[in-house]
């Protein structure tokens, strides 16, 4: 795991800047910006959950960023017992991208909803109805249609 003093959000950006007391703590390797994702905002809460939670051992800072506008990063005290469960998420992200399949899939899912009610209006609801051989009828709901084999929800996810 890397210590914070080598962290940088991007190349542009100066190593360890802002917590000097905390260079030594590990970042757990889950981090969120303005702009994240489900599956960023699933494997950050996964992550924080699977470490018990903020704590005198585990921190959350949130950063300002001239990129994202900001961003937040874990720490754990290399320390702590919570140091081999951050070990334990990093070396499950080596292997697999998603930490918790139900937590992504209902953030996904959430995302979906949202985009349907709220981005695109009848008449594209209706087209997509129509391109997905589903009854355009199924566009005056608030949900997504799902007798089409997943190609609308494919169109209101990122």
């Amino acid at each position: 795991m890397e210590k914070y003093q080598y962290f940088r959000p991007t190349e542009f950006d100066p190593a360890g800047a802002f917590l000097p007391e905390r260079h030594e703590w590990l970042v757990v390797p889950c981090g969120r910006t303005r702009d994240s994702d489900p599956l960023a905002e699933s494997n950050f809460a996964s992550a924080l959950k699977a470490l018990g939670g903020e704590s005198e051992t585990v921190e959350v800072h949130r950063f300002g960023h001239w990129g994202p506008g900001w961003f937040e990063i874990i720490i754990v005290d290399p320390a702590s017992p919570q140091k081999e469960i951050a070990e334990g998420i990093e070396a499950k992200l080596a292997d697999y991208p998603i930490l918790n399949e139900d937590d992504f899939s209902e953030r996904e899912w959430a995302e979906a909803t949202e985009v349907w009610k709220h981005c695109f209006n009848l008449k594209e609801r209706v087209k997509l109805c129509a391109e997905a051989g589903v009854s355009i009828f199924a566009a005056r709901h608030e949900w997504i249609p799902q007798e089409d084999n997943g190609r609308i929800f494919e169109r209101c996810t990122r």
